[in-house]
């Protein structure tokens, strides 16, 4: 028998387990899908992390009855119903015994894994976007993070609706034109604007789809086309501003602050990176 602790961290991309032994070793990592239940629903969250957590034990070598604890670090947790929800989903897996079963919002882990313990700020840029930070007295506040509709400022989501939108004034003639609208055009692979009601409207793209557009605009800013790049710089912004709010709401703005950047906006864009420094 092998005593291990299970990590998951679960996001609007992937989901992505650790077990890990009582030293701090990793053992072993399972790869899932989609698990913000806000997305897709309860029952293929708890699908995507009960893949994840069998491909972690596979590779550990564990059996899943050895789990001693398990933390769910879960995009989409903002309330006690949320925490409540992806609890039930861990007792239904069996991840864990009931009193060993912790769950909050994927930007807690995040700040964890990035600033080792340390206080300071994180700034989730993924699919979706969310600020939190964490000061010395171990006090907390999260900003933004509200989800797509209301928050998401700077995501993968957000880009992609800001270059849907660009693409629709553009072809409109009400504003100038931007690459940004045959790269849409092409991207999707449809024939014109008119399109794309089609696709959004009937076929329904999902968030993720959505989000799926984000590196377009990184592709066409890096091209040199003003208006995407507006885009990125208008990103950048409000995000850095849900920093400062996090900052000031946690004393910080007096002294230095360590801020740490995770997602595949931050990640897979040095432009959005520098802009957002």
């Amino acid at each position: 028998m092998v005593n291990f602790v299970l990590g998951v961290d679960g996001g609007g991309t992937r989901t992505r387990v650790a077990a890990v032994d009582t030293t701090g070793r990793v053992l072993g990592i399972g790869i899932g899908g989609v698990s913000n239940y806000d997305d897709v629903g309860v029952e293929v969250a708890q699908r995507s992390i009960g893949i994840a957590v069998q491909e972690a034990i596979a590779a550990a070598g564990v059996d899943l009855g050895d789990s001693q604890a398990v933390f769910l670090g879960m995009a989409g947790v903002t309330s006690e119903v949320d925490r409540a929800h992806i609890r039930d989903i861990a007792l239904n897996l069996r991840l864990a015994p009931a009193h060993r079963i912790g769950v909050d919002h994927d930007c807690r882990a995040a700040l964890a894994g990035g600033l080792e313990g340390r206080p300071g700020i994180v700034q989730i840029m993924g699919t979706g976007s969310s600020t939190y930070g964490r000061n010395a007295a171990g006090e907390s506040w999260l900003a933004g993070g509200r989800g797509h509709l209301i928050a998401d400022e700077g995501s993968g989501y957000w880009l992609g609706i800001q270059a849907m939108r660009a693409a629709v004034r553009t072809y409109d003639g009400r504003d100038p034109d931007t690459a940004l609208l045959p790269a849409l055009l092409a991207r999707l692979e449809i024939g014109s604007i008119d399109d794309l009601l089609y696709r959004l409207y009937v076929r329904n793209m999902t968030r993720t789809e959505i989000a799926a557009l984000g590196p377009l605009v990184m592709e066409v800013a890096q091209a040199g086309d003003r208006k995407a790049q507006t885009i990125l710089e208008d990103g950048a912004r409000e995000v850095a501003e849900c920093v400062y709010a996090v900052a000031r709401r946690l004393g910080m703005v007096a002294g230095v602050v360590e801020v740490c950047g995770v997602g595949g906006v931050l990640e897979s864009s040095p432009e959005m990176r520098a802009r957002f420094a």
